[in-house]
């Protein structure tokens, strides 16, 4: 493995540490991003179960025909997320930003969740 490759994995160990301690029971809000996509989910990490998830590769959210490596679309799947999840009776979760810096395209997702109805 590059250095670079172990970094990052020693980082995004660190970020599940810590969320496991201030979990206290609520589910994940779990991010992905590619350099083309971003994806995210909401874990329940006790039952094992996904409980809404979205991604810029849904037919509603490719029907613009832009891209999903942007700022524009992270907000429209935190915000398709949340929607989601508050359907599903989820209104309090705890943010893994999975290793990745929270900052542009994670950051705009995580807004856009919280400004439809998720707390964190």
């Amino acid at each position: 493995m590059s250095k670079l490759k172990i970094t990052n994995a020693r980082r995004k160990q660190r970020v599940r540490i810590a969320l496991r301690r201030a979990a206290g029971g609520r589910p994940r809000l779990s991010v992905f991003r590619s350099s083309k996509h971003i994806y995210a989910q909401v874990i329940d990490d006790q039952k094992g179960e996904t409980l809404a998830s979205a991604s810029s590769l849904e037919k509603t959210m490719r029907e613009g025909g832009k891209t999903g490596a942007n700022i524009d679309a992270a907000k429209a799947v935190g915000k398709l997320l949340a929607e989601r999840a508050v359907k599903n009776g989820v209104k309090e979760v705890v943010f893994d930003r999975g290793g990745y810096l929270y900052h542009g395209r994670v950051k705009a997702l995580a807004d856009a969740a919280r400004e439809s109805g998720l707390s964190f």
